[in-house]
């Protein structure tokens, strides 16, 4: 479908993409990772031909359509329903002809390609893709200049899955959903029946909807087979095997140059030190591998001790204006408190989270706080707070007033902001590097409560794991609302949910709450709800045939990696062997023996590792099915 070769790119003179090669097979499902400012989507702009390379090219199938998410997001007259019909181009410009046209030969050309693109189905198709996104039928028909900014970006990306292109790009999909629209469009993507092509740093997303990789680093595109954690495992694997080769050469270079310092001088081994000396200049140890430098995060703990509850709401409505929006809100937070809130957009969760910080009036009920609880609430639309004119450091010198400079760069360093961009004005920071500001400054004075609303939008895998990590270690509580599975699980024992008008605790798990989810849709879409006896019973069985279907492919598998490692273990006992100096002392045909036998053993273990990670990606398509 898609094949760059030997790209490079440079932006004011950087470069972000160096003689960079990369083939996507057509009908892949790939996902694009790397850190946040390598040029993904720089990569997405020159793949649409936006934006020209200066080396190297880029290669598409002949007449192959690429989607992507407008950058501007519809809001006129027209209703969602007819924003997103209007998207597949091809329907729309034969049907306006349809009405026009005069000859008879023409006519039934429109109306068999009509036939031929199943035009007769488009409505169901783009209302379904809508209701997945999260439109009921009421807002379906409604005009989109009555959405907030979010909502419009989702018609934006239902318009495009609705067009389906034979190369669906998608840079960061799941920004604007919540947690019910992410997990239909996992489900929709793993389904796609084209390429698709996805910048995400969602984890889940990245484990159900793709079956391969491409890795952004180092300015270099490379391909791996499987999902994320595949990826992930490879790539660890990798890191390691080449740096233990660079260690083990290392330790091979010092062995022989003990040798040559301790015998150059001495006629008897003179030839022989020579030999080594000479091995020495051919070893060249390859350069060591380390993951990018990914900046953490740290949170003040909590400056005042909280008593139980910390807040406590009774019979709690509140609302915009004179309109209602949540009621009848009982609830309590205790310090240490770990509480995902899931639900809808729509549903109330980002207002909830205003009446917790202060920023709605309590409509009806009662709320009590503790009288020193300082509350740190973080919002996408919060960025706006901050000062676009001002550096960070400036943002922290009205908060530290009577400090000296350096211990104002040691507080921004502590934000996980680099040198260079403490000196950066925010408007030039990146989503990410904005959003490290932000938390650093609302959490500055160590609150005892943080309410964090889709924080993960603008951070890269790795700074999640490092904002996962930060939030472990606060002590204080914590309320999350995110789309982000791995966030929640890993960081909240809780999980409250917004739903009927109001803020109830969920007596589940988020895999439960996942699956009542997607049974919910699958009933209302006719595909398992109320299954009769005979139907569980078949269910049973099927599964069980399924899982004895793979049986052979686990078994192949776990060989594979005993056979594995008992290569790696032959390949050890060799290099033990060369860095004994003694052995140079003997029969040269023994050595020579030893390095065939070395390639041999590497030759298998290449191979092996290739066959395992196809039978990995096997298995997991299989267990996908």
């Amino acid at each position: 479908m898609l094949t760059i070769s030997n790209l490079t790119y440079r932006i004011q003179g950087r470069e972000l993409l160096e003689d960079a090669s990369v083939v996507l097979p057509t009908g892949s499902k790939t996902g694009f990772v790397g850190k946040n400012g390598t040029g993904k989507t720089t990569l997405f702009h020159l793949i649409q031909g936006h934006i020209s390379a200066d080396a190297g090219s880029i290669e598409l199938h002949k007449r192959a359509r690429i989607g992507a998410v407008a950058q501007e997001a519809p809001a006129g007259e027209e209703s969602v329903l007819e924003v997103v019909l209007s998207a597949d181009k091809e329907r729309t410009a034969l049907l306006a002809e349809a009405e026009t046209a005069t000859d008879a030969h023409r006519i039934a050309e429109i109306h068999t390609r009509l036939a031929d693109i199943d035009a007769h189905s488009a409505e169901a198709r783009a209302s379904a893709i809508l209701k997945g996104l999260g439109f009921e039928q009421e807002r379906q028909l409604a005009p989109t200049r009555e959405l907030s900014g979010g909502w419009r970006m989702r018609v934006s990306l239902a318009g495009v899955l609705f067009s389906q292109p034979d190369l669906l790009l998608l840079d960061e999909p799941t920004n604007y959903l919540d947690l019910e629209g992410t997990l239909w469009l996992e489900k929709y993507l793993a389904n796609y029946p084209y390429t698709v092509f996805l910048i995400s740093h969602d984890r889940d997303l990245l484990n159900k909807a793709v079956s391969s990789i491409i890795h952004l680093e180092h300015k270099k595109l490379t391909f791996y087979k499987g999902n994320y954690d595949t990826f992930e495992a490879t790539r660890r694997m990798q890191m390691e095997l080449h740096n233990k080769s660079r260690e083990k050469a290392l330790d091979q270079i010092a062995h022989m140059q003990k040798f040559v310092d301790r015998f150059r001088a001495k006629a008897t081994k003179a030839k022989q030190a020579q030999a080594r000396m000479k091995m020495i200049e051919r070893l060249k140890p390859p350069e060591a591998l380390f993951d990018e430098y990914a900046a953490p995060f740290q949170f003040p703990q909590p400056k005042d001790a909280m008593a139980m509850p910390m807040i406590n709401l009774e019979n709690v409505s509140t609302g915009y204006g004179d309109k209602t929006i949540l009621r009848n809100i009982t609830q309590r937070i205790d310090p240490q408190d770990r509480i995902a809130l899931v639900g809808v957009n729509g549903n109330g969760k980002s207002t909830f989270a205003k009446l917790l910080a202060g920023d709605l009036p309590v409509m009806g009920g009662t709320l009590q706080k503790g009288k020193k609880l300082e509350i740190a609430h973080f919002a996408q639309h919060q960025l706006d707070k901050l000062k676009p004119e001002q550096t960070p450091l400036e943002h922290v010198i009205e908060l530290m007033p009577y400090d000296n400079e350096a211990k104002r760069r040691s507080r921004l360093a502590q934000m996980g902001l680099t040198k260079s961009r403490m000196d950066t004005k925010a408007k030039n920071l990146s989503g990410g590097e904005r959003a490290r500001l932000l938390m650093g400054l609302i959490t500055f004075n160590g609150p005892g409560m943080m309410i964090l609303d889709e924080p993960t939008n603008h951070l890269d895998i790795d700074s999640r794991d490092a904002l996962v990590a930060a939030l472990n270690d606060y002590e204080g509580a914590v309320l999350i609302i995110s789309h982000d599975r791995h966030l929640i699980e890993a960081t909240c024992d809780t999980l409250w949910i917004a739903a009927d008008g109001t803020i109830k605790e969920l007596d589940d798990d988020l895999d439960g709450y996942q699956r009542s989810i997607t049974g919910t849709r699958e009933k209302a879409a006719g595909n398992g709800g109320g299954l009769s006896k005979d139907e569980r019973k078949a269910a049973k069985q099927e599964a069980a045939a399924r899982r004895a279907e793979v049986a052979p492919l686990r078994k192949a598998i776990k060989d594979a990696e005993a056979k594995m490692e008992r290569l790696r273990i032959e390949i050890d006992k060799i290099e033990a062997l060369f860095h004994d100096p003694s052995i140079y002392d003997g029969a040269p045909e023994r050595v020579t023996k030893l390095g065939k036998d070395k390639a041999r053993f590497a030759a298998e273990l290449e191979a092996l590792e290739e066959k395992w990670l196809a039978m990995s990606a096997e298995l997991e398509e299989a267990e996908r099915a």
